[in-house]
């Protein structure tokens, strides 16, 4: 090659390279946020990674920037940056929690939905409303979902001879008699206390039962705190609309029902009990000498290993005062409301949500909430260990997405961590301590949370 053809190559080349480094300084910037939940284990970071690589590929105008921070260091990292006005455009997978302790930082959804008439037929109506937050707007989608519902071990049940609980909602529990009854928070009482048994095989529904000895319990709500305990009762808070403290009537009702649970009809494990041994030190139902729980979906494939031979099955959320809530666990994506560019931070949300919908569900171990996509979801997770094998009441799930709590059990408080801290020691005493003086506790219980409340002023 000639001198000046050689020069000519490299002005060429030159010129290749502005071009292309122009279009890319023309490509507008979104960062995208990963911490607050799922996402940092090493195989979902390669493949967030290939994602954000395709989408980058896909088109010429939006350039993704993928941000993975350590889950213990994400809320610091996160708070730190919204406070130095550089905080990041869309964050996610984030659950309830995690949007809970940033509120008012969210970018409300309506306008962008309008405008570009997104197609909300492939979510069920009332999981939208799960994510339209008062006073904030719609902060998110429906993307990965973990539903509550019943779930019973049917060899305890047929131990008892009684009949096991309804299939679906709205049926009746016909019981032993062959009567009907309603499936609410009363039948769920009757039956878990005919499955509460001791060391000689007695029930709590008898005189001579011994519950010093109680070797099999009825009934639990597991791994949850006293927020999503009382959400069987119906959805509440313990802020009012004003962001004052409080226990709604219900929850006080529901209080009142987990306290004879645990020391009058002691059907429901106590402090002591509840991390007994013999109740799997927490994991209750796997430990066999559980009878029913209220549990979300998360829970099957991660947390069941140990009941192989076992039969159990799944049933749904009983009602209170005919009212019936299965409280939900559901990841999203979403976007920050200081971000430059809401309508690009928009078509990666979209984008995520819709063609990377299953592919990240999957990624994270949640079931995927647009309704085209489930059959596939129950297909696969049925086929996998632990699960394998089992002709599980899938359809009672979906169901239960009528259902989601809202306000959410794991939604903002003024403070919200030191609230925390404050309502999780409290319920320490109420499962403790059998004199517990409830109405004066309740009352405690709304000052001190006050007191933290109002230190957010």
């Amino acid at each position: 090659m000639s001198k000046r053809y050689y020069t000519l190559f490299l002005a060429v080349v030159l010129m290749m390279l502005m071009s292309i480094s122009t279009a890319a300084q023309e490509r507008t910037t979104i960062r995208w946020f990963v911490g607050l939940g799922a996402g940092t284990d090493a195989p979902q970071i390669e493949a967030q990674e290939a994602i954000v690589e395709e989408f980058n590929n896909s088109q010429d105008e939006i350039e993704l920037v993928l941000e993975i921070v350590d889950n213990d260091q994400a809320f610091g990292i996160l708070s730190t940056q919204i406070a130095a006005g550089n905080a990041p455009d869309i964050v996610g997978p984030v659950g309830v929690r995690g949007r809970s302790n940033f509120p008012g930082v969210w970018l409300d959804l309506t306008e962008l939905l309008e405008s570009t008439n997104y197609d909300l037929t492939d979510f069920d109506p009332d999981l939208v409303e799960f994510y339209n937050i008062e006073g904030e707007g719609q902060i998110g989608l429906p993307f990965a979902i973990f539903p509550s519902f019943l779930m019973y071990n049917e060899e305890l049940f047929d131990e008892a001879g009684i009949p096991y609980p309804p299939r679906n909602y709205g049926d009746p529990y016909v019981d032993w008699n062959g009567e009907e009854r309603e499936w609410n928070m009363e039948t769920l009482r009757e039956l878990a206390m005919i499955l509460t048994v001791d060391g000689e095989g007695t029930d709590a529904t008898m005189d001579e039962f011994n519950p010093d000895e109680i070797v099999q319990f009825g009934y639990g709500t597991q791994y949850t705190d006293i927020r999503g305990r009382l959400t069987l009762f119906g959805a509440g808070s313990f802020a009012d609309e004003d962001g004052n403290a409080q226990v709604p009537e219900h929850w006080q009702e529901g209080l009142d029902w987990y306290q004879k649970a645990m020391w009058e009809d002691w059907f429901y494990p106590n402090g002591v009990y509840g991390g007994a041994d013999f109740m799997g030190g927490g994991n209750w139902f796997e430990s066999g000498n559980m009878a029913m729980v209220t549990i979300h979906l998360w829970y099957l494939p991660c947390c069941t290993w140990g009941l192989e031979g076992v039969d159990y099955q799944l049933a749904p959320v009983p009602s209170y005062n005919g009212v019936t809530t299965a409280k939900m666990h559901g990841d999203t994506f979403s976007i920050m409301e200081s971000t430059d560019h809401p309508v690009e931070a928009f078509e990666v949300l979209t984008y995520l949500l819709g063609e990377k919908a299953n592919e990240l569900a999957t990624l994270y171990g949640g079931m995927p909430a647009r309704l085209s996509l489930q059959p596939d979801y129950f297909d696969t997770i049925g086929q996998n260990d632990p699960l394998a094998g089992r002709d599980l009441n899938w359809d009672i799930v979906v169901a239960g997405m009528a259902y989601a709590d809202n306000p959410s059990h794991e939604g903002p408080l003024p403070n919200l961590l030191e609230a925390e801290d404050v309502y999780n020691t409290w319920t320490g005493n109420l499962d403790n301590d059998p004199d517990f003086d409830l109405d004066a506790g309740i009352q405690e219980l709304i000052d001190a949370l006050q007191d933290v409340f109002d230190e957010a002023q």
